[in-house]
């Protein structure tokens, strides 16, 4: 799909969704207790600061025209006491917001990892793995701070212009309504600049996921980046990538700071008539300490509007990364349990496959009425061309897919009503690529069981050969290896992933083209591991090469979606049909003999 590029814009959500911000106060509500302590502190500090401007104002008009030394004192110490009393419950809020912020945080990447985890296969092949990581990391990131700090100042402030204003009105009536005159011309501006701001704010959001989902692509495409010279062309790309982010950013700042210009003009317009109108226009004229004291509550009146416009410019920001958060929470896991599925029982092992049609995109169907039966402890390859359904076949076995037409029932309970969990913990499946996770060997062995002793994981290991390598590194199944295996040949990977698979003594095995990544002479030593692997199991072999399939009790040859040939491998070479000239094609310039019936291995799980 064309938005799997880097380079590709996500589509711009229009206009706001509401229903991300009742979304987001399920997280706020979460820390609500520390909320309204520091909610309450702040408007208890925001009061107590408030009286300044009104012991000031006093002591100019009385205390020191009188000379009443003694008390213009105890009123420097009660402004003392004040500015104490402000300044300490500042410092405490701030400590209980941070408390709130992180724990949102932790909450929301929580449950958006968590999610991501129970997501199909399709979202990720249709996006950039960079753009789903930078959600995770650097959205919640961006966001937390405007769901503690911002969500919380916007209260206050708008408590604190609400106490400005009445400690105003109860000094000077004419000049409140000078100071407050202002504000609607504010507000108007405001509203008429806002779709342009988030939009804005939007286009950074698509910019810097662009850039991430790049240079990821390029830090994990690094070897082949070097081996073809590409350096110079990645660059070029990273700079466009890094012009683009840079202009969206200034815009959305030129649009950002005519809010806060806006905000000051305004403020220092009405700063500066407050003087004017106090000294000129009134009738009597102010008072010295009245004009101060209004002149500190015009100040204080429009430092929260300043205020508020910050918090304003801030929460369009964080709106932009929260689109993106909850698009990702919003998408459907569509692979789930269905309403009254029940646990599948312990398995015997019957796979059938009764008239199954699929396909991956509406009207484009994959496999067309495919209908078989695999037995307990039967081993069923699958060859065949290239894109024709054998893959298919094996995810559907799994369920990472829902099944459109027909059902797959094992022992005769269909894949579709029975849980998730129960059915998959009962199966192995091995990949072409075999993940490595960065931990020690015994970890990725024990991946699959977390209940396995290290004795266990030994006795696995020597079954598959895979100790004779891993007692020879370092610390033997306690080395640490890197990121997906760095360090480990493809066929060490490999024995890891058996070993992983075995241990977790699955009753069906499905087996990916395990071994298409591997040398011959790797391919022997693992034949022994997947012999182990097929003992006593049903089990599902995809390969291309047909030396690893030879002895297993079926082939089945599928083409254009659909079994064209079924049974063992001297039944099919004795028809001389489509298995037969594969066969040939790939063995007429070495022939083989066909492998010797499998037998069971001390040791091996039953």
């Amino acid at each position: 799909m064309a938005r799997n590029r880097f380079d590709v814009d996500e589509t711009l959500e229009e206009p706001l969704n509401f229903k991300n911000l009742k979304k987001v106060m399920v997280y706020v509500m979460r820390c609500k207790g520390k909320m309204l302590a520091a909610l309450i502190l702040s408007g208890l500090g925001s009061v107590v600061g408030l009286t300044g401007p009104l012991i000031v104002s006093y002591a100019m008009d009385n205390s020191i025209p009188q000379g009443k030394l003694d008390e213009l004192v105890r009123l420097s110490v009660l402004l003392g006491v004040t500015i104490l009393v402000n300044v300490s419950f500042t410092a405490i809020r701030r400590v209980i917001v941070a408390q709130a912020s992180q724990t949102m945080v932790h909450d929301i990447r929580r449950d958006l990892f968590a999610h991501l985890q129970v997501l199909p296969f399709s979202y990720y092949d249709n996006r950039p793995h960079g753009k789903i990581l930078v959600r995770i990391v650097h959205y919640v990131n961006n966001v937390s701070d405007v769901l503690s700090n911002g969500l919380l100042d916007f209260i206050i402030e708008i408590i604190n212009i609400i106490f400005i204003i009445f400690f105003m009105f109860q000094v000077s009536v004419p000049l409140a309504a000078v100071t407050t005159a202002g504000l609607p011309v504010l507000i108007v501006f405001i509203l008429l600049i806002k779709p342009k701001q988030r939009r804005a704010y939007q286009l950074i959001s698509n910019k810097n996921s662009n850039l991430n989902a790049y240079v990821q692509e390029s830090i994990e495409g690094v070897k082949v980046t070097q081996a073809f010279n590409r350096q110079e062309t990645n660059l070029g790309i990273l700079d466009r990538l890094i012009e683009e982010r840079r202009r969206a950013w200034m815009r959305a700042i030129y649009i950002s700071n005519s809010v806060w210009y806006s905000t000051e003009t305004i403020s220092q317009i009405v700063f500066s008539l407050v003087y004017i109108v106090g000294a000129y226009a009134l009738n009597p004229m102010a008072s010295f300490g009245v004009l101060l004291a209004m002149g500190t509550y015009a100040s204080k009146f429009w430092q929260p509007i300043v205020n508020l416009a910050n918090i304003y410019n801030k929460f369009i920001d964080a709106m932009a990364y929260l689109e993106r958060i909850f698009e990702t929470m919003n998408e459907p896991p569509v692979i789930e349990d269905r309403p009254g599925a029940q646990p599948l029982p312990p398995v015997v092992g019957r796979v059938e496959f009764d008239r199954v049609s699929f396909g991956y995109e509406p009207g484009q169907k994959i496999l067309h009425d495919v209908s078989f039966a695999a037995e307990p402890g039967e081993s069923i390859a699958i060859v065949g061309p290239t894109g024709a359904g054998k893959t298919t076949i094996v995810n559907l076995i799994s369920r990472f897919y829902n099944i459109e037409e027909g059902a797959v029932l094992i022992d005769g309970h269909s894949v579709m009503d029975v849980t998730l969990h129960s059915l998959r913990s009962q199966m192995g499946i091995m990949l072409q690529d075999s993940f490595v996770f960065s931990g020690t060997i015994a970890d990725n062995i024990r991946y699959g069981r977390l209940d396995a002793s290290d004795a266990d994981i030994v006795r696995v290991s020597k079954l598959l050969c895979a100790d004779e390598f891993i007692s020879k590194l370092p610390r033997g199944y306690q080395t640490e290896v890197k990121e997906r295996g760095g360090g480990l040949s493809q066929g060490q990977k490999q024995l890891i992933a058996f070993a992983r698979t075995l241990l977790a003594d699955p009753r069906i095995l499905v087996l990916d083209e395990a071994t298409s990544s591997i040398d011959t002479s790797t391919e022997q030593l693992l034949q022994r591991g997947i012999n182990l692997l097929l003992q006593g199991r049903t089990s599902f072999i995809i390969a291309h090469r047909l030396s690893t399939i030879r002895s297993c009790t079926r082939i089945m040859y599928i083409d254009g979606g659909e079994i064209k040939e079924c049974g063992s491998h001297d039944e099919l070479m004795a028809k001389r049909g489509y298995y037969y000239h594969l066969y040939m094609a790939q063995y007429r310039d070495d022939p083989q003999p066909a492998q010797p019936p499998l037998q069971k291995a001390e040791g091996a799980p039953a």
